[in-house]
């Protein structure tokens, strides 16, 4: 059996997740089908994930690729949570997140039965065919389809109550009833997906891109990150053609034949903002986040709270910015004193985001006030 160091295996999802060596070629939309989606909670993030990682992309390319060419769709992906991903690989998703077995964990009292939960889901999707919705919109013709309880404020949100039929948003999502639409002044609006072929096995496509991204992986690793139950995970691993391999003393899998990793450690320092795809696969937490980075980095275990520096291939500091008009102050808290040539990368990146962000970057070195993102 094969045996991967970490070195070894950081150094080879590095390169894969465009993070290896200068920011390459590519289209938006590529790089992140090789991402597996990329967070998009916080959309400015989102287009820093992606344009630190190509040559040339700003913030506006990404806009283009999900506005304009509608290469990106922003849609409910991986937790449930909003992501951008491939508008070619929608069919795949769509399969793989609507097999997540549904486990409904709110309380008695807000929680809707299996027979509403379709009723919302159908009604949604004949909503926003050929219609473009804000969120009160929407749930105006959730209610007339199904009925007062959908409409019940039961859910408590950030300043108020939401109606009972939004516990089954991300669902909708994850059955192909809805995306994301263009923003409407500032709010946000809802559609139909892209109109594409549906396939059957999406989970075994989800599979494959995710060894590819991350491997060496389990089905528990992809369980976390995909937002489902380990047996169904395990399931969803034996119809992928896999190899076993020893990873750090444990055993994980591959793609089959998927065995190879660069000749050379990672080297060199990035910038990633919060929730950026390769932190939150990153696995095992304790390896990409060595010593004080997991206590300075982690928010309760959680990646992707903070925007984290990596140094050689490890977390080794966090970061922020902060912007007003096209100035963009960047604090950068490395946890190790940096080398002269890893000082002169993180300038590099520095300016590199500005590029990405369209702003004027200035860069101080020193502590991060600013706590976790939500």
């Amino acid at each position: 059996m094969i045996e991967l160091s970490w070195p070894q295996v950081s150094a080879r999802r590095l390169e894969r997740a465009g993070l290896a060596g200068s920011p390459g070629p590519g289209r938006p939309d590529e790089m992140v089908a090789a991402m597996c989606g990329a967070h998009a909670q916080v959309m400015s993030a989102a287009e820093a994930s992606i344009g630190l990682r190509l040559d040339g992309v700003t913030r506006s390319h990404v806009r283009d690729a999900l506005w304009g060419s509608r290469s990106l769709v922003k849609t409910h992906g991986p937790r449930g949570t909003v992501h951008l991903l491939p508008a070619r690989d929608l069919p795949m998703w769509v399969s793989a997140m609507s097999s997540v077995p549904v486990v409904n964990r709110a309380p008695e009292t807000v929680r809707m039965t299996a027979e509403q939960t379709e009723q919302v889901v159908a009604a949604v999707r004949e909503a926003l065919a050929g219609a473009e919705l804000t969120i009160d919109e929407l749930s105006e013709a959730v209610v007339e389809a199904t009925g007062p309880w959908a409409g019940d404020l039961v859910m408590p949100a950030f300043q108020g109550w939401w109606p009972r039929w939004r516990q089954a948003l991300h669902l909708a999502a994850h059955r192909g009833a809805l995306v994301f639409g263009p923003v409407r002044g500032r709010k946000v609006t809802y559609t139909a997906p892209p109109d594409a072929p549906p396939v059957d096995d999406g989970l075994h496509g989800l599979v494959r891109s995710y060894l590819a991204a991350y491997g060496p992986a389990t089905p528990a690793d992809f369980a976390t990150w995909a937002g489902g139950p380990v047996t169904w995970a395990a399931k969803a691993f034996e119809g992928v053609e896999t190899e076993e391999v020893l990873f750090v003393g444990k055993r994980a899998r591959v793609l089959a034949g998927d065995t190879a990793v660069p000749g050379e450690p990672p080297r060199g320092v990035r910038l990633l903002p919060y929730f950026d795809a390769y932190v939150v696969a990153g696995r095992p937490r304790e390896l990409l986040y060595p010593g004080e980075a997991a206590v300075r980095a982690l928010a309760g275990g959680q990646a992707g709270n903070f925007p984290v520096l990596l140094v050689d291939g490890n977390v080794g500091g966090v970061w922020h910015q902060r912007r007003s008009g096209s100035r963009i102050d960047v604090t950068v808290e490395p946890l190790r004193e940096l080398t002269s040539a890893q000082s002169r990368e993180l300038d590099e990146q520095v300016r590199r985001l500005g590029e990405v962000m369209e702003g004027r970057p200035r860069l101080t070195i020193g502590p991060v006030t600013v706590g976790a993102h939500a």
